[in-house]
Protein backbone atom coordinates (compact mmCIF):
# COMPACT_ATOMS: atom_id res chain seq x y z
CA UNK A 1 0.00 0.00 0.00
CA UNK A 2 1.40 3.33 -0.69
CA UNK A 3 1.52 5.94 1.85
CA UNK A 4 -1.01 9.19 1.80
CA UNK A 5 2.13 11.44 0.84
CA UNK A 6 3.56 8.99 -1.90
CA UNK A 7 4.42 10.78 -5.21
CA UNK A 8 2.73 9.96 -8.47
CA UNK A 9 4.20 9.00 -11.72
CA UNK A 10 3.06 10.72 -14.97
CA UNK A 11 4.02 9.49 -18.42
CA UNK A 12 2.61 12.13 -20.77
CA UNK A 13 2.32 10.55 -24.58
CA UNK A 14 4.55 12.00 -27.33
CA UNK A 15 1.01 10.79 -29.29
CA UNK A 16 0.04 13.87 -27.73
CA UNK A 17 2.90 16.77 -28.90
CA UNK A 18 1.22 18.58 -31.22
CA UNK A 19 -2.45 18.62 -29.89
CA UNK A 20 -4.27 20.78 -28.14
CA UNK A 21 -5.04 18.44 -25.60
CA UNK A 22 -1.80 18.60 -24.29
CA UNK A 23 -2.11 21.81 -22.70
CA UNK A 24 -5.31 20.93 -21.24
CA UNK A 25 -3.38 17.90 -19.63
CA UNK A 26 -0.93 19.85 -18.47
CA UNK A 27 -2.72 22.24 -16.86
CA UNK A 28 -4.64 19.52 -15.26
CA UNK A 29 -1.71 17.94 -13.56
CA UNK A 30 -0.95 20.92 -12.01
CA UNK A 31 -3.73 20.62 -9.79
CA UNK A 32 -2.56 17.77 -8.28
CA UNK A 33 -1.46 18.40 -4.73
CA UNK A 34 1.73 15.25 -3.82
CA UNK A 35 4.96 15.15 -5.55
CA UNK A 36 4.43 14.73 -9.10
CA UNK A 37 6.92 13.58 -12.16
CA UNK A 38 6.11 13.49 -15.51
CA UNK A 39 7.83 10.88 -17.76
CA UNK A 40 7.81 12.47 -21.09
CA UNK A 41 6.70 9.91 -24.64
CA UNK A 42 9.41 9.70 -27.37
CA UNK A 43 6.57 11.02 -30.10
CA UNK A 44 7.87 12.13 -33.51
CA UNK A 45 11.17 12.33 -32.24
CA UNK A 46 11.16 8.31 -31.72
CA UNK A 47 9.41 7.60 -34.46
CA UNK A 48 12.56 9.26 -36.14
CA UNK A 49 14.77 6.66 -34.79
CA UNK A 50 12.69 3.75 -35.77
CA UNK A 51 11.86 5.00 -39.52
CA UNK A 52 16.18 5.18 -39.84
CA UNK A 53 17.58 2.15 -38.07
CA UNK A 54 16.65 -0.13 -41.29
CA UNK A 55 18.82 2.27 -43.77
CA UNK A 56 21.40 2.90 -41.53
CA UNK A 57 21.81 -0.19 -39.86
CA UNK A 58 21.80 0.14 -36.09
CA UNK A 59 21.79 -2.31 -33.95
CA UNK A 60 18.25 -2.04 -31.29
CA UNK A 61 20.74 -1.48 -28.39
CA UNK A 62 21.57 1.81 -29.91
CA UNK A 63 18.46 2.31 -31.20
CA UNK A 64 16.92 2.01 -27.72
CA UNK A 65 19.70 5.03 -26.42
CA UNK A 66 18.81 6.69 -29.31
CA UNK A 67 14.93 6.61 -28.63
CA UNK A 68 15.97 7.35 -25.16
CA UNK A 69 17.07 10.19 -26.31
CA UNK A 70 14.03 11.27 -28.28
CA UNK A 71 12.31 11.29 -24.96
CA UNK A 72 15.01 13.89 -23.42
CA UNK A 73 14.02 15.84 -26.87
CA UNK A 74 10.08 15.90 -25.59
CA UNK A 75 11.14 16.97 -21.92
CA UNK A 76 13.34 19.66 -23.52
CA UNK A 77 10.30 20.54 -25.39
CA UNK A 78 7.58 20.50 -22.49
CA UNK A 79 9.91 22.74 -20.33
CA UNK A 80 9.88 25.13 -22.77
CA UNK A 81 6.49 25.62 -23.28
CA UNK A 82 5.88 25.68 -19.12
CA UNK A 83 8.10 26.51 -17.00
CA UNK A 84 6.77 25.81 -14.05
CA UNK A 85 7.95 22.26 -15.29
CA UNK A 86 11.63 21.71 -13.70
CA UNK A 87 14.09 19.28 -15.64
CA UNK A 88 15.55 16.15 -13.34
CA UNK A 89 18.27 13.81 -14.50
CA UNK A 90 18.58 11.71 -11.21
CA UNK A 91 16.39 10.54 -8.38
CA UNK A 92 18.11 13.51 -6.13
CA UNK A 93 16.86 16.30 -8.77
CA UNK A 94 13.92 14.73 -8.52
CA UNK A 95 13.69 14.91 -5.15
CA UNK A 96 14.77 18.60 -4.72
CA UNK A 97 12.43 19.64 -7.49
CA UNK A 98 9.54 18.31 -5.19
CA UNK A 99 10.89 19.48 -2.11
CA UNK A 100 10.67 23.25 -4.23
CA UNK A 101 7.03 22.41 -4.89
CA UNK A 102 7.88 21.78 -8.24
CA UNK A 103 6.32 19.34 -11.24
CA UNK A 104 9.77 16.69 -11.81
CA UNK A 105 10.31 16.79 -15.71
CA UNK A 106 12.22 13.50 -16.11
CA UNK A 107 15.44 13.62 -18.39
CA UNK A 108 15.71 9.69 -18.69
CA UNK A 109 19.22 9.14 -20.61
CA UNK A 110 21.62 9.44 -17.68
CA UNK A 111 19.57 6.99 -15.40
CA UNK A 112 18.76 5.04 -18.07
CA UNK A 113 22.52 4.50 -18.99
CA UNK A 114 23.54 3.75 -15.46
CA UNK A 115 21.10 0.82 -14.95
CA UNK A 116 21.49 -2.79 -15.42
CA UNK A 117 17.78 -3.93 -15.05
CA UNK A 118 16.34 -2.02 -18.51
CA UNK A 119 16.97 -4.12 -21.93
CA UNK A 120 17.74 -2.08 -24.42
CA UNK A 121 14.93 -3.41 -26.61
CA UNK A 122 11.78 -1.43 -28.54
CA UNK A 123 9.72 -3.71 -26.40
CA UNK A 124 10.70 -0.84 -23.59
CA UNK A 125 9.19 2.26 -24.36
CA UNK A 126 8.53 4.86 -22.48
CA UNK A 127 5.92 3.02 -20.97
CA UNK A 128 8.01 0.71 -19.14
CA UNK A 129 10.53 3.60 -18.19
CA UNK A 130 7.76 5.27 -16.40
CA UNK A 131 7.22 1.86 -14.48
CA UNK A 132 10.46 1.53 -13.80
CA UNK A 133 11.31 5.19 -12.45
CA UNK A 134 7.69 4.45 -10.48
CA UNK A 135 9.29 2.16 -8.97
CA UNK A 136 12.91 3.65 -8.59
CA UNK A 137 11.50 7.10 -6.78
CA UNK A 138 8.72 5.56 -4.34
CA UNK A 139 5.24 6.77 -6.42
CA UNK A 140 2.00 5.52 -5.10
CA UNK A 141 0.75 4.90 -9.04
CA UNK A 142 1.76 5.37 -12.54
CA UNK A 143 -0.63 6.82 -14.89
CA UNK A 144 -0.32 6.80 -18.47
CA UNK A 145 -2.11 9.83 -20.88
CA UNK A 146 -2.29 8.36 -24.20
CA UNK A 147 -4.40 9.35 -27.01
CA UNK A 148 -6.87 6.08 -26.97
CA UNK A 149 -9.30 5.21 -23.94
CA UNK A 150 -9.65 2.28 -22.46
CA UNK A 151 -12.33 0.99 -19.82
CA UNK A 152 -11.82 0.94 -16.15
CA UNK A 153 -10.87 -2.25 -15.12
CA UNK A 154 -9.40 -3.57 -18.04
CA UNK A 155 -7.43 -6.17 -17.86
CA UNK A 156 -3.31 -5.48 -18.78
CA UNK A 157 -2.57 -8.29 -20.50
CA UNK A 158 -5.53 -7.32 -22.99
CA UNK A 159 -4.04 -3.88 -23.18
CA UNK A 160 -0.99 -5.35 -23.87
CA UNK A 161 -2.41 -7.21 -26.22
CA UNK A 162 -4.03 -4.59 -28.36
CA UNK A 163 -0.42 -2.64 -28.52
CA UNK A 164 -1.85 0.13 -26.62
CA UNK A 165 1.15 0.08 -23.42
CA UNK A 166 4.09 -2.00 -24.87
CA UNK A 167 4.85 -5.61 -24.02
CA UNK A 168 7.35 -5.52 -21.57
CA UNK A 169 5.00 -2.68 -18.88
CA UNK A 170 4.22 -6.24 -16.49
CA UNK A 171 7.55 -6.89 -16.01
CA UNK A 172 8.52 -3.38 -15.09
CA UNK A 173 5.26 -2.42 -13.07
CA UNK A 174 5.85 -4.78 -10.07
CA UNK A 175 2.93 -4.40 -8.41
CA UNK A 176 2.65 -0.40 -8.75
CA UNK A 177 -0.89 0.53 -9.37
CA UNK A 178 -1.83 1.64 -13.08
CA UNK A 179 -3.88 4.15 -14.28
CA UNK A 180 -4.59 4.53 -17.95
CA UNK A 181 -6.11 8.05 -19.36
CA UNK A 182 -7.20 9.09 -22.65
CA UNK A 183 -9.46 11.76 -24.55
CA UNK A 184 -12.77 10.80 -22.18
CA UNK A 185 -11.02 11.32 -18.82
CA UNK A 186 -9.83 14.98 -19.84
CA UNK A 187 -13.17 16.86 -18.76
CA UNK A 188 -12.71 15.85 -15.41
CA UNK A 189 -9.12 15.20 -15.20
CA UNK A 190 -8.25 18.90 -13.32
CA UNK A 191 -11.07 17.80 -10.45
CA UNK A 192 -10.31 14.03 -9.90
CA UNK A 193 -6.11 15.37 -9.57
CA UNK A 194 -7.25 18.57 -7.20
CA UNK A 195 -8.72 15.43 -4.98
CA UNK A 196 -5.08 13.39 -5.14
CA UNK A 197 -6.46 10.86 -7.32
CA UNK A 198 -4.68 9.64 -10.16
CA UNK A 199 -6.58 10.35 -13.78
CA UNK A 200 -8.29 7.77 -15.85
CA UNK A 201 -9.44 4.14 -16.15
CA UNK A 202 -7.38 1.67 -13.19
CA UNK A 203 -6.02 -1.14 -15.21
CA UNK A 204 -5.99 -4.79 -13.89
CA UNK A 205 -7.01 -5.50 -10.31
CA UNK A 206 -5.46 -1.54 -9.27
CA UNK A 207 -8.30 0.00 -7.35
CA UNK A 208 -8.79 3.63 -7.80
CA UNK A 209 -6.96 5.13 -4.49
CA UNK A 210 -7.28 8.86 -2.88
CA UNK A 211 -3.72 9.52 -1.81
CA UNK A 212 -4.81 12.56 0.95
Amino acid sequence: MPSSSAPLVVKLGGSLHASPALADWLTALKRYPRPLTIVPGGGPFADAVRAAQPASGYDDETAHAMAVLAMEQYALALANRDDSLELAASRDAIAAAHARGRIALWRPSAMVAAADDIAPSWNVTSDSLAAWLAKKTGAGALALIKSVDVVDGALLNEIVRKGVVDSALPDYLDGTPLFLAGPSSLPRAAAVLADGVPPGAAIANFPTRKFA
